[in-house]
């Protein structure tokens, strides 16, 4: 929900007070001079800075405020700067809303029609693409059906949706059955929820596997949401959810020729404390030190998360069919599998892995698209 801000201006002495039906707020001139709204002072399409404003003086003032409207006011700094602010572009951002789509926590019962695409009409029709940027924001996972199983379509499709990163597996890597493979992934054995690479730095935002033949009835792909997870840890133990959000643990990966290591909260939160996601890997992580009491809190809470996790009410599980490709939020949406026997028939996947950012932009992109469209018409 949105808070309406009004701006109070006064003559003398001068300043501009916020009200936003709490308590009345001076706006510093610190704060309004960095906010310029003036043509000379921002590149227009970028609307980034010509100066620098850390430069500003410190001790700047305000010399005066004139109230010209209901939206506008034009204000003289002590530093010679004068110009008409736009109060609404103020108010709109300490508004903080997004045209972006929230993140909806979800469950087993999510109906899977929201999560899936026709990758050719995806590639084809802007309109599918937008809904299937928004479906993914929203539910932190995507499946597209009908994508090529040539070699590296994959790459394709993560270009489509952002940008491919590169690791120590390469710009793609091979999953199926390989008895010798670096990780638990090239085998046949059942893999929990978990999230990949939490020992890297940054981990990979966002995960793609393509499947180009599947010719056995095991290995279903399974899918959980963290965030509906976490609402359920938070309740049971707040205080074991506490430790999990703020005491790092280590993750190492080790193979022939690499070492990784790095310490992060399994619990992963954005700037206000509000759960994004996990870092979560029994195979790879490893308890802090701690005092007796506090490490069993702490065992017990990442023993309940897991617990949940695999919880058929949390998780969602299907087939991936030759042709169809899972798109997903590396820390938000845990993913695992269920066993197979190799012996069945060939099980061939692909994967990459993509930064974060990648399908927000392409998403803010289509909607500038859109709206200058709307402006010419």
């Amino acid at each position: 929900m949105s808070v309406r801000h009004a701006f109070v201006i006064h003559e003398q002495p001068p300043s501009i007070v916020l009200d936003d039906g709490e308590r009345p707020r001076e706006l510093s001139p610190l704060w309004l001079r960095e906010r310029t709204q003036a043509p000379d002072q921002l590149e227009p399409m970028t609307q980034q800075r010509l100066f620098d404003s850390h430069a500003i003086d410190a001790a700047l003032t305000l010399e005066s405020a004139t109230p010209i409207d209901e939206h506008h006011a034009t204000l003289a700094f002590s530093d010679g700067h004068r110009e008409t602010y736009d109060l609404r572009r103020l108010a709109a951002e300490l508004d903080g809303t997004t045209r972006f789509p929230a993140a909806e926590p979800w469950d087993a019962s999510l109906d899977q029609a929201h999560v899936r695409f026709d990758w050719r009409r995806v590639l084809e029709e802007p309109n599918v693409f937008r809904t299937s940027l928004e479906a993914y924001l929203r539910y932190g996972y995507l499946i597209l059906h009908g994508v090529p199983t040539d070699p590296e379509r994959i790459l394709q499709v993560g270009g489509h949706y952002g940008y491919v990163k590169e690791t120590n597996f390469g710009r793609y890597f091979e999953v199926y059955s390989r008895p010798s493979g670096n990780d638990l992934a090239y085998r046949s054995v059942a893999l929990g929820p978990h999230t990949d690479n939490p020992y890297r730095n940054p981990v990979p935002g966002i995960q793609l596997l393509h499947c180009l033949v599947n010719e056995t009835r095991g290995g279903l792909s399974t899918l959980v949401d963290s965030l509906k997870v976490l609402e359920r840890l938070r309740e049971e133990t707040p205080e074991g959810y506490a430790l999990l959000k703020t005491l790092p643990v280590r993750f190492r990966f080790i193979d022939a020729g690499t070492e990784l290591v790095t310490h992060r909260t399994m619990i992963q939160s954005d700037d206000d404390g509000h759960p994004t996601g996990v870092h979560y890997s029994p195979r790879l992580d490893a308890l802090p030190l701690l005092c007796d009491a506090q490490t069993r809190l702490f065992h017990r809470a990442r023993q309940r998360l897991g617990e949940l996790f695999s919880d058929p009410a949390y998780q969602v599980r299907f087939a991936l069919e030759a042709g169809e490709l899972m798109l997903f939020d590396n820390s938000r949406v845990l993913h695992g599998r269920t066993g197979y026997d190799a012996n069945e028939g060939h099980r061939h996947l692909q994967g990459c892995y993509l930064d974060t950012d990648g399908p927000r932009e392409r998403f803010a992109s289509l909607l500038k698209h859109r709206d200058s469209i709307e402006e010419v018409a």
